[in-house]
């Protein structure tokens, strides 16, 4: 088997959705496991669509999610330059060559006579009108003209696209990794333009062209191309190499949450929940669309949610590193089936990655929000603080929202809990636990709860009579990690102050 190449292709027409982020994790999943080589190409021969800062957010967004490229606008490669637009002098000779061989067409038609010829279609009872063998014959192209003509009009300059000549009744066969034969017949398909009188090549040429000359060896892109594929199938036969054509997969369309169609961005706006892989500002309406690595999201936990939507490994395991993923990964096992996106799976599979890091590595993230909000800190502090609430936690920044206590006394009290559980003899309890904890010369969790527990003991007194009590004193809140833990943490001096306060307070 020849040197496994394969690529992702964007165009630079705006932010790249999680669809795109996929496509592209599965292409390098897949180079990495065969041990070769993943492209960056940008396709922008559609100058019009074009979006200024579209380019550098593909690279930086692919960067985040850890997807390396050999080749690239940036890393360069030997099959440069990998920008479509600094390849334009490449295209029109193959354009050139395929009319030569009466496989392609010139075709002068004014927008204006294309529109006229649609209008007789729909009146003659054609739904859908298009420019093929039947209505070729009736246009301004090198079929219908003369060839002087044709030359003259050549000659002359004037504006001319260059269209394939399908073929009738043929049958196009395209053997896809994931969906298996397909078989279209050319009555089906019409007269493409493959290079367009602004004299740049359109997506059809192009990417065959490009393809071909940087020696791709697969094509894994979204179904939404397996109509274009019949047309490229041709355009490898006509050129001459067909035994040189990329095998095809076609990825199944990621589906919104509720209901049937593609995810979209509108989807993510309505549900609450990003659908691009970084944060987006649009360089016209200044509107900024959020992204997952603004929204605390960890990328390893990012890419194994996306990496299993479409693909499964066939066993239980779910959570994989890139490496597990890399080593795991083959198209046979990506289904052909939509695979509908759960964000309630997604936040997840960042917890179980949160959980997995150490307080150490969660601190240095945690720090961030701390001087943000104007409060210092220290680092052995902020990551035991981190142990003790990262089981709680889905995002970094749940850490700061739910625990603010440990870096500040509690300012307010849980009404709930003080409506249940703080009671008439509470205060004297809360009084007498502080003294007794007070005395204690070795200020450690374990000897804080046995302290407590004695105290409880010699007061036949239930936990539920003054644990509450306790901790909506020392935190403001009803709910949270071992209390005495939290104690510990803060240390006798604090843990004493804060009950005195909540004594004042809450009486």
């Amino acid at each position: 088997m020849s040197e496994v190449r394969v690529r992702f292709a964007p165009s630079p027409t705006g932010p790249l959705h999680i669809g795109g982020v996929r496509t592209a994790l599965y292409n390098y999943l897949f180079a990495k496991n065969k041990g070769g080589k993943m492209i960056l190409r940008i396709e922008d021969t559609d100058q019009t669509r074009f979006v200024p800062g579209a380019e550098e957010y593909l690279i930086d967004a692919l960067k985040w999610c850890g997807i390396e490229l050999d080749e690239s606008v940036v890393d360069g490669g030997e099959y440069g330059p990998y920008k479509q637009s600094e390849r334009k002098a490449m295209y029109l000779p193959y354009a050139e060559q395929l009319v030569k061989d009466g496989f392609a067409y010139y075709a002068f038609d004014t927008s204006e006579e294309l529109t006229a010829m649609r209008e007789r279609m729909k009146a003659a009872g054609v739904p859908s009108p298009q420019y093929n063998s039947v209505t070729r014959t009736t246009m301004q192209n090198s079929l219908a003209l003369s060839e002087d003509e044709v030359q003259k009009r050549l000659d002359a300059g004037d504006p001319y696209a260059i269209r394939i000549k399908m073929p009738r009744n043929e049958e196009v066969r395209l053997n896809d990794i994931i969906r298996g034969w397909v078989l279209v017949n050319t009555n089906n398909m019409d007269d493409k333009v493959i290079f367009k009188s602004d004299g740049m090549p359109t997506y059809h040429l192009a990417n065959v062209v490009d393809d071909y000359t940087m020696k791709i060896s697969h094509v894994i892109r979204g179904e939404e191309w397996l109509p274009s594929a019949p047309l490229h199938v041709l355009l490898y036969k006509y050129l001459g190499w067909e035994n040189a054509m990329p095998e095809f997969a076609h990825l199944p369309l990621i589906l919104k949450p509720d209901g049937n169609g593609k995810l979209s961005k509108r989807d993510g706006d309505r549900l609450g929940f990003p659908v691009f892989p970084t944060q987006w500002t649009n360089p016209e309406t200044k509107e900024t669309s959020s992204g997952y690595r603004e929204g605390g999201y960890i990328k390893e936990a990012f890419i194994n949610m996306l990496s299993f939507l479409g693909w499964n490994p066939g066993t239980t395991q779910e959570i994989f590193s890139m490496q597990e993923l890399i080593e795991a990964f083959s198209l046979d096992r990506v289904g052909k089936a939509g695979a509908k996106f759960d964000f309630d799976k997604t936040r997840w599979f960042n917890q179980q990655y949160l959980r997995a890091k150490s307080g150490e590595v969660l601190a240095q993230d945690l720090q961030v929000i701390l001087k943000e909000n104007g409060v210092e800190a220290d680092d052995k502090f902020v990551a035991t603080v981190c142990e003790q609430l990262k089981e709680r936690a889905t995002f970094v920044k749940d850490m700061w929202e739910e625990g603010k206590y440990y870096f500040s006394a509690p300012t307010s009290y849980d009404e709930k809990t003080i409506r249940k559980k703080w009671k008439e003899d509470t205060p004297k309890y809360v009084l007498e636990l502080k003294d007794r904890l007070a005395g204690l010369s070795d200020f450690s969790s374990e000897n804080i709860e046995i302290e407590f527990k004695k105290y409880l003991e010699e007061n036949e007194l239930g936990m539920g009579k003054l644990l509450p009590a306790f901790r909506v004193s020392l935190t403001g809140l009803g709910m949270g990690p071992s209390l005495f833990d939290i104690a510990s943490l803060l240390g006798k001096e604090e843990t004493i102050n804060r009950m005195e306060i909540a004594l004042e307070k809450i009486n």
